[in-house]
């Protein structure tokens, strides 16, 4: 645990991004059987490994020592055995590793070239559910691994066209989702003693349905739905009478509703504007829980024990990375465990994002979040960066980032728009950007330098663009098809060439692979189109600087992407930089390979965009 945070000073005290990475990453935590022990996955020692801390505070002992590979936590087993998810070298093939309590590891899942999902411990806990693309690399079935055996059989083969969900408590029923397209898919159920597959959400139009999870008592199956509204919202279907019920409906999204393991409480998240509201709601009152007080943020990964007397969870926010907490249902009291934020790091120096609005050029309001310099002075111009958050359907939420700390810490504007075809804002914005990504939603990119010049402390000839994945194929359009707009681009494993990333999409995405299909275009029969929007074929346009960061593993954007990019944008004379990574895949799970990207990003950007000197107009 660490000491108190260093005093404050009157400016905000600027830190290396090596102190901003010795913040703590969580991946999922658990309550032991006995409740005693909590166990997590964390990145405080470069990669993730797990890690167990006392219930009640203490120090954490780490458990695995992986220095390449990292390691996923999936939770406890009754027996106080453990379950971790680990890939090889970011190539998105996980597979289950059983650790037993001598620390030694076996390989539950050995078959090569394939994916292994965790989906659940079985309510009378003798066995647990996983999914497996094993026998058809585009489809996964359904098994169940007996834990005293370690032999498992398979409950559910896939045909095609479906992902499985939750199993019910008899183990009879398995929920089934089916998509269509991004916005429509529907919810079947499959019987595993009749073999027959039952559709429970037959609409009309674009309704997009998914299954939640079963009741304890399993007697209903909770639908998420957003049929006849703009947002999501859960119903009950009763398995007896097929009527369905409203269970919980907000003014956003509810992005998460599922029972604890006897049904006494019920968790509900709502995606709302970009922060997530969360109510634990006590069953037999149907009144939320009081929680004590509890910083600012949000309240996520909860998970409650079969007892129901305890839970754990994190809190974050825009201005604090994750804590870990336990919280004890009969005292009221909640602890926390783990800190995430370097203690070198005074809070206050931090800058929290700030919810704005402004009207695109159709006018549709674009949300996005701004986050502003501490040390600003009157009539002080700096410059900006846009950050575009990967998808095409994503979001940037007010969660803690690094990078914008790290940039906004070191005098840059930073505003994470949420252009259209954003989640967690209705579904027809949602679906406002189909078959127009790198037009409609780059003009809402575009539009967002009008908020920042009018701000009055951004320089709009200093405004940039960054992203990565989908985002980094919006800084590399920007550059394209908009080149006088953004004077630099940071392009992180951006899509360059959508003809080759729609025809190189891993088999294991299944039915996702048709629905991007049709929200992005097929890359046969959209060809011309396709090739229209990929910069690849365009990048004699690009006269600005760019930065490209790609991990060599990746299996969504391959490399080669990169690798043409940086050649063709370099034949027209302009500053390239390009970091790649042998050990990563898309995205970065190595904590020291984030800290040389993100060094490199500042180090560009001080270079192209904060000196007048050597800035590229």
């Amino acid at each position: 645990m660490s000491a108190g945070p260093v005093p404050r000073s009157a400016a905000p005290r600027k830190y290396t991004i090596e102190q901003f990475m010795k913040t703590i990453r969580f991946g999922v935590a658990d309550i032991s059987p006995d409740e005693q022990t909590v166990l997590f996955s964390s990145n405080q020692d470069g990669v993730f490994n797990l890690y167990e801390v006392p219930f009640g505070g203490g120090q954490p002992k780490q458990l695995t020592t992986s220095k390449t590979d990292a390691i996923f936590a999936i939770g406890y087993l009754p027996d106080g055995r453990i379950l971790y998810s680990s890939d090889q070298g970011g190539n998105e093939l996980n597979h289950i590793y059983l650790r037993e309590k001598d620390g030694s590891v076996k390989d539950l899942t050995p078959a090569e070239k394939a994916k292994f999902q965790f989906a659940g411990l079985s309510h009378d806990r003798k066995s647990f559910f996983y999914q497996s693309n094993e026998r058809s690399r585009a489809a996964y079935d359904l098994y169940e691994m007996d834990i005293a055996t370690m032999k498992p059989k398979r409950v559910f083969e896939n045909p095609g066209g479906f992902f499985p969900g939750d199993v019910s408590p008899d183990k009879r029923y398995v929920a089934l989702v089916k998509p269509y397209t991004t916005t429509n898919s529907d919810v079947y159920l499959f019987d595993t003693q009749t073999k027959e597959t039952k559709l429970l959400t037959k609409h009309e139009g674009e309704v997009n349905n998914g299954p939640e999870g079963f009741t304890p008592d399993g007697k209903s199956l909770l639908l998420s739905t957003d049929e006849g509204s703009e947002f999501a919202y859960v119903k009950a279907y009763d398995l007896a009478t097929g009527k369905s019920t409203v269970l919980d409906k907000a003014a956003w999204d509810i992005s998460a509703d599922y029972p604890s393991y006897k049904g006494r409480y019920r968790v509900v998240s709502i995606n709302n504007d970009a922060r997530t509201e969360l109510k634990i709601i006590d069953t037999r009152t149907n009144q939320p829980v009081r929680l004590p007080a509890l910083p600012g943020g949000d309240v996520t990964g909860v998970n409650i024990a079969d007892s129901e007397g305890r839970m754990i969870f994190f809190v974050n926010s825009s201005n604090s990375p994750a804590t870990l907490y336990s919280f004890d249902f009969k005292t009221n009291k909640a602890t926390p465990l783990v800190r995430g934020l370097n203690p070198e790091i005074n809070p206050d120096d931090l800058v929290s994002g700030e919810v704005i609005r402004y009207k695109s050029f159709d006018g549709m309001e674009i949300p996005a979040l701004l986050y502003k310099p501490k040390d600003r002075k009157a009539g002080e111009k700096h410059p900006a960066i846009l950050s575009i958050h990967g998808g095409p359907g994503g979001q940037t939420r007010l969660t803690y980032s690094p990078l914008v700390q790290y940039l906004v810490n070191n005098g840059y504007v930073v505003l994470a728009v949420n252009n259209r075809g954003s989640s967690g804002y209705g579904k027809t914005f949602y679906a406002a950007d189909d078959r127009k990504h790198g037009d409609a939603d780059l003009r809402d990119c575009v539009e967002s330098k009008k908020f920042l010049s009018a701000t009055g402390y951004v320089d709009p000839a200093k405004i940039g663009i960054m992203g990565g994945s989908y985002g980094g194929y919006m800084t590399l359009a920007g550059l394209t098809f908009t080149p006088d707009e953004f004077a630099v681009g940071v392009d992180i494993f951006g899509v360059a060439n959508w003809i080759r990333t729609l025809n190189s999409m891993p088999e294991w995405w299944g039915p996702q692979r048709e629905a991007m299909f049709k929200e992005i275009g097929h890359p046969k029969a959209d060809s011309v189109a396709l090739y229209n929007k990929s910069p690849l074929f365009h990048t004699a346009k690009i006269r600005k600087p760019l930065l490209v960061i790609q991990g060599a593993n990746d299996p969504r954007v391959l490399k080669i992407e990169s690798d043409e990019i940086v050649v063709n944008v370099k034949k027209n004379g302009v500053p390239v930089e390009y970091v790649t990574f042998p050990d990563e895949g898309h995205g970065f799970v190595k904590k020291e390979n984030e800290i040389t990207a993100y060094k490199a990003v500042k180090e560009f950007l001080d270079k192209y965009l904060m000196n007048p000197q050597t800035a590229v107009r």
